[in-house]
């Protein structure tokens, strides 16, 4: 006979047979094993860090699903990449972390999901860099206020495919998840983009 439950790593699962199973019972069990602790893996962190960004810029498209190529747009199309990094690893580390983003320009890009486009470069105009540093038994990567967050137009960004937290530093401050909007309005005025979304004087 199966058990009632399946006991991994402190997570009960409900064990429910097929006839008896409904998607409502299966997102809400994989939400809870995805989300159900403070530390987050590396592969679902980025959803939490874009679900935080998303509640705080509500006039921009969430839109980081597939072969897209950038996770935000603006209605006058300016671009927004999410990048997140956090010193508190779901396994333990040996060394101290240094924390990275990846902000290497790409080959091209997926136009509608399904035809590529070779153009070489960034795809976005304004990059967020998450930072989560908090390293004591108090963290947990799905509390907002325990981010930190760089903005930096991709013009700002040094020729290399990954940037350090050093470099990050050097070229912005880091913000608040309550500043993160106005960081990302002046980043935009910044940039010169014009109600169209193109590149103005």
């Amino acid at each position: 006979m199966l058990p009632e439950t399946i006991n991994c790593d402190d997570q009960r699962v409900p064990h429910l047979s097929g006839s008896r199973l409904n998607k409502d019972e299966v997102v809400a069990t994989a939400s809870r094993v995805i989300f159900g602790k403070p530390l987050v893996t590396n592969v679902y962190r980025s959803i939490v860090v874009e679900a935080m960004v998303a509640a705080v810029l509500p006039e921009w498209e969430w839109c980081s699903a597939d072969y897209m190529s950038y996770d935000f747009v603006h209605p006058n199309g300016t671009r927004l990449e999410v990048k997140q990094s956090a010193m508190k690893q779901t396994w333990q580390t040996r060394n101290a972390p240094r924390p990275s983003w990846d902000i290497a320009p790409r080959t091209g890009f997926w136009e509608n999901g399904t035809d590529w486009i070779a153009r070489p470069g960034r795809n976005a105009d304004i990059y967020i860099l998450g930072l989560h540093d908090v390293v004591d038994a108090t963290a947990d990567h799905r509390d907002a206020s325990q981010w930190r967050f760089f903005v930096i137009p991709v013009s700002q960004l040094p020729s290399t495919k990954r940037i350090s937290l050093s470099t990050a530093r050097s070229i912005a401050d880091p913000w608040g998840i309550e500043r993160l909007q106005e960081a990302v309005a002046a980043a935009s005025a910044e940039l010169g983009l014009n109600a169209a979304g193109q590149i103005g004087a």
